[in-house]
């Protein structure tokens, strides 16, 4: 099977020169479902952002399906949306997704761009609405959704461009239970649909069942360890002692 996702000695740091991610070495294969945890400020929002593009490293190297992942690469429109065909970024904060008229232009959006005729989008939109049963928020605008709701639509305008790995930022931040328990419920359908599903949280009440391996980083922006999900969760004082719980 090919490696999905490589990471070697990555390292970042922002443009005041504060470290955000520190020798960082990641493998990832097709399917898993990978939760990254730690606490706050220890890179991992990072992490999600470098994995889908929107950053590249200082140093080290990223590879997607054995391909590097270049700042020159990423400046390649064509390459670029070849690149995020494959990979699906929901924003810890819906708000930066959300930018068109309506709910339904909103869905729709990225496969125009991708090119795909107007039928096909018509098609595909009303999938995505039926699945995160949001039919009825078709014509509404999205500033004037929940919390919730503006979620379900992020999540939507990833899904409906199909892409094979979905990652997710502090999905659960803001939501109410049952928005919680639904995004949890989606989650482990696409896992066990063939997704590979990549998400940073805090919220392990309601992440439970879906992540099989667990990646934990230290406050000191890198990973201290990286193994079994249930293993790692049920050890309460490793937990404590890096203040993750």
């Amino acid at each position: 099977m090919i490696l999905l996702i490589g990471m070697k000695n990555i390292y970042y740091s922002y443009d005041s020169g504060a470290p955000a991610l520190k020798n960082v070495s990641l493998k990832i294969m097709p399917g898993e479902s990978v939760a990254f945890i730690g606490p706050n400020g220890s890179g991992k929002s990072t992490l999600m952002k470098l994995i889908n593009g929107l950053v590249s490293p200082s140093s080290g190297s990223y590879s997607f399906e054995d391909l590097e992942i270049t700042s020159k690469y990423l400046k390649n429109d064509l390459l670029l949306k070849s690149f995020h065909k494959k990979i699906g970024f929901v924003f810890q904060n819906s708000e930066v997704q959300l930018f068109c008229s309506n709910v339904y232009e909103e869905i729709a959006f990225g496969v125009r761009q991708m090119g795909m005729p107007e039928g096909e989008v018509q098609e595909k939109v009303e999938d995505i609405l039926k699945l995160l049963k949001v039919e009825h928020l078709k014509h509404r605008q999205p500033y004037h959704l929940s919390g919730g709701e503006k979620r379900k639509i992020a999540i939507a305008s990833v899904l409906v461009m199909n892409p094979q790995v979905l990652v997710f930022d502090e999905p659960m931040n803001g939501l109410d239970p049952e928005s919680k328990r639904f995004l949890r419920e989606l989650m482990i359908s696409l896992n066990e649909a063939g997704k590979t599903i990549l998400c940073s949280t805090h919220d392990f009440e309601y992440v439970k069942d879906v992540f099989k391996r667990v990646v934990v980083f230290s406050k000191d922006h890198t990973i201290i360890r990286d193994g079994s999900y249930k293993e790692i969760m049920e050890d309460k004082e490793f937990l404590i002692k890096n203040n993750i719980i």
